[in-house]
């Protein structure tokens, strides 16, 4: 007997489970977390703007295309979305 469906959350990346439960969960809460999302990072923006750090964090944002601890981060941030958007539509 096979326990776990093709399409169990446990054998798609975070990325996949997120835009897959993001097409199916309520549209305005979805739109909620990711504006939430979306201001976090506005402010750390503004934040690293007024540290004089703006062009450190465009290179180092260039620098990371392939960088397997933002890629862990990214991962991260895509759980704390789904379960945010998770627990809302229950």
């Amino acid at each position: 007997m096979h326990i776990f469906d093709d399409d169990d959350f446990m054998t798609t990346t975070p990325r996949d489970n997120f835009f897959s439960i993001a097409k199916n969960a309520n549209e305005n809460i979805v739109d909620m977390e990711l504006e939430k999302m979306l201001r976090r990072l506005a402010v750390a923006e503004r934040v690293l703007e007024e540290n004089g750090l703006e062009e450190a964090y465009e290179r180092a944002v260039e620098a990371s295309v392939v960088d397997s601890d933002i890629d862990n981060r990214l991962d991260s941030i895509f759980i704390e979305l789904v379960g945010n958007i998770v627990t809302q539509c229950e």
